[in-house]
């Protein structure tokens, strides 16, 4: 079964980014609560793969 979210290491390599603003930048999304779902799992964000990957396309 493949996961159905990606780790903040996931996001960072997707998006280019260094740790730190791949972090700042999820935690500011799960926060405002858009423009795709993240969850919190104890003290780690989780990126829902199907709401990234759509928003990552522009839908």
């Amino acid at each position: 079964m493949e996961p159905k979210v990606y780790s903040i290491s996931e996001v960072k390599e997707i998006l280019g980014l260094s740790r730190t603003k791949a972090y700042e930048y999820v935690k500011r999304v799960y926060e405002e609560k858009g423009p795709f779902r993240v969850i919190k799992v104890g003290g780690n964000y989780r990126v829902i793969k199907a709401s990234f990957d759509k928003w990552l396309e522009g839908s």
